[in-house]
């Protein structure tokens, strides 16, 4: 397992990522992260009590880097802090990825690869879900 930390305007957060349960996924953020791909892009979807979503350059929910790679789902659960990616059906991960702020998502287990979790910082994540949309 290795790490990394996203830098928001309400704290950093600090992640566990899951290189070998899902190292494609890993590879794929690590890449955007060092590339800055998402260097000043927001958090442009916010579900209060379920997640908040970043990843978009375009703020709109429809961008990515152009082009798509497949899942890799394993036993990681969608539960709250996890990371996972965000996705349009299946083997159609890009960009976009999601950090779960309710305690459980059962029904998305197996739907979207869990690559990470929150392993402190959890306070900036739930100071981004309390805020209207693409203002994180």
């Amino acid at each position: 397992m290795s790490t990394a930390t996203m830098h928001t305007n309400h704290g950093a957060i600090e992640l566990e990522l899951y290189d070998e349960d899902a190292p494609k996924t890993v590879e794929n953020f690590r890449k955007l992260a060092a590339d800055g791909f998402y260097n000043g892009v927001s958090f442009h979807r916010v579900i209060r009590d379920f997640m908040i979503q970043g990843g978009d350059p375009t703020g709109t929910g429809s961008g990515g880097p152009g082009y798509t790679f497949e899942d890799e789902f394993n036993e990681h659960k969608i539960e709250r802090g996890a990371l996972a990616m965000a996705n349009a059906g299946p083997n159609t991960n890009g960009s976009q990825f999601f950090i779960v702020t309710t305690d459980a998502a059962p029904w998305l287990d197996g739907k979207h690869t869990v690559f990470g979790r929150v392993t402190a910082g959890m306070e900036a994540v739930d100071s981004i879900e309390g805020t209207d949309t693409n203002a994180a």
